[in-house]
């Protein structure tokens, strides 16, 4: 059962900066808008480095319940976060988790985990799979639509769409589907790709026009797939 939103995993965003911190928690906030996101950016003065009161600070507000993941842009926030960390109450420290990952790739992957009320070890994973994005998985190059190569196992149902709105399958409607394919049990891929994985289905680089092949080995999983067909079809309300 996925958590409420008072018990979801909460997150803090370390930077160096200020600004890339309140930023990310902007970005992040679009596709996660019930998650608690907290900037703890720059120094006590607002300089360039890092507080270890802005991290235990961002620790407490985070914290409502379900945990909180705490990602990092470079090392010495890593280590200024490790520090507040272990300042902690030893019965807390567990549900308080540093990642090593990218910390923008990683912080948005992570929220749109937390939306979808995924508990403290989905979120970490859903935070590590930007370390497994690489250049095999890059967008391409201009506008052309992705062709569907996926092959499909003997039994395994699917059903094919076009997108339609105009950017594609970018971040907030990206977000959007995977809420959606993360509210059903059955396992279900887009062009091969786990349908949960928002950086997996981002780098996919599906534009307008693509088309977007969904399927399921499991035979049950009918009513999931024409649900995300619909909504990809919809174009999300976009012009």
């Amino acid at each position: 059962m996925a958590a409420a939103p008072a018990d979801r995993v909460g997150l803090v965003f370390v930077s160096h900066s200020e600004k890339i911190s309140t930023g990310l928690v902007d970005l992040a906030r679009q596709m996660a808008p019930t998650v608690h996101l907290i900037a703890a950016g720059g120094t006590d003065s607002g300089g360039i480095g890092t507080s270890f009161e802005k991290i235990s600070d961002a620790i407490v507000q985070a914290n409502t319940g379900g945990g909180v993941v705490i990602l990092c842009d470079l090392g010495s926030a890593i280590l200024t976060a490790e520090t507040a960390h272990d300042f902690l109450a030893e019965s807390e420290r567990h549900r308080v988790r540093i990642v090593d990952a990218p910390l923008v790739e990683g912080g948005v992957a992570a929220a749109v985990a937390a939306e979808t009320g995924g508990d403290l070890n989905a979120v970490v994973a859903a935070a590590q799979t930007a370390l497994r994005t690489n250049s095999s998985t890059a967008f391409p190059a201009g506008d052309a639509p992705q062709v569907v190569t996926a092959t499909l196992a003997a039994g395994a149902i699917s059903r094919t769409v076009t997108l339609i709105n105009k950017d594609g399958l970018h971040a907030r409607p990206a977000a959007e589907f995977v809420n959606l394919a993360s509210s059903f049990s059955v396992p279900i891929t887009v062009n091969g790709t786990d349908a949960r994985s928002l950086l997996s289905i981002m780098s996919l680089g599906l534009v307008r026009g693509s088309s977007v092949q969904l399927a399921s080995p499991d035979p049950s999983a009918g009513p999931a797939i024409n649900a995300l067909a619909n909504l990809l079809e919809s174009g999300f309300d976009e012009e």
